[in-house]
């Protein structure tokens, strides 16, 4: 549940309480002397069926607005960009590893991505983290894994190469790519403007792994909480929409 669903079903049951109020101002009001007459044509009619108990009522809406909702999809949630899901499970695992650093600012030869990453830094790191060691610069990293010969081959995890090796991004698939752009910019997911025309090479490093199987051991990725990265505040955010959403039940 987001911090928006737990404000709204907050929100919600406010006004439920105040309808709730709304059957005891009006059975006040047919006992006054305006509505007298009314009430006793309706004595002669003859009883009339109770309504429910306001307990009753109370208990039935607020069944209603805390309802379970099914957890939003990466397509609907504020602020991520969806990418394909990979079918190798290596290439699921950099992916997730890339995107950890989402928010990283880019810094010319950063490797830390406490103070900056710049391009091949972020590659580098992001590989790094599943087991798979590379170069340095790009162009080392130019010559690492194996060649793809164009986009239409290429596959989520490669890396691409443009000016000249001056520049390197990972291919996610779908039209999306991920990298560390340029200063005053962070690491972030991206449509490609790279094309079989602008880009230099693309190369392979993933290893090829029998269908179903897992060819590199998953490494234990950092926490945001503990490494300080702009995920943090997602951990603050998610723990703040649990609080509000434990208020609503």
């Amino acid at each position: 549940m987001t911090m928006t669903d737990a404000v709204g079903r907050i929100q919600q049951i406010q006004s439920t309480l105040t309808m709730l109020a709304a059957p005891a101002r009006s059975a006040a009001g047919a006992t006054s002397p305006v509505g007298s007459k009314a009430a006793g044509s309706a004595a002669a009619a003859g009883p009339t069926p109770a309504p429910p108990a306001t307990a009753e009522l109370f208990a039935d809406a607020l069944a209603g607005v805390t309802a379970p909702v099914a957890p939003d999809s990466p397509a609907t949630v504020p602020g991520v960009v969806p990418v394909p899901v990979p079918a190798s499970g290596d290439a699921a695992r950099l992916i997730e590893a890339a995107r950890s650093y989402e928010g990283i600012p880019y810094v010319w030869g950063g490797t830390d991505p406490a103070t900056g990453l710049d391009c091949s830094g972020f590659v580098q790191r992001a590989y790094a983290d599943i087991g798979i060691q590379l170069p340095r610069v790009t162009w080392d990293q130019m010559n690492a894994g194996t060649h793809v010969p164009s986009l239409a081959e290429a596959q989520p995890g490669d890396l691409l190469f443009s000016h000249d090796g001056g520049h390197v991004s990972m291919y996610l698939g779908g039209g999306k790519a991920i990298d560390a752009p340029q200063p005053g910019q962070t690491v972030a997911v991206r449509d490609m403007w790279e094309t079989d025309a602008n880009i230099t090479t693309i190369r392979r490093i993933l290893p090829a792994a029998p269908a179903g199987s897992a060819s590199v051991a998953p490494a234990a990725l950092p926490s945001a909480a503990s490494t300080g990265t702009p995920g943090s505040a997602d951990a603050a955010y998610a723990a703040q929409a649990a609080f509000l959403a434990s208020m609503a039940r």
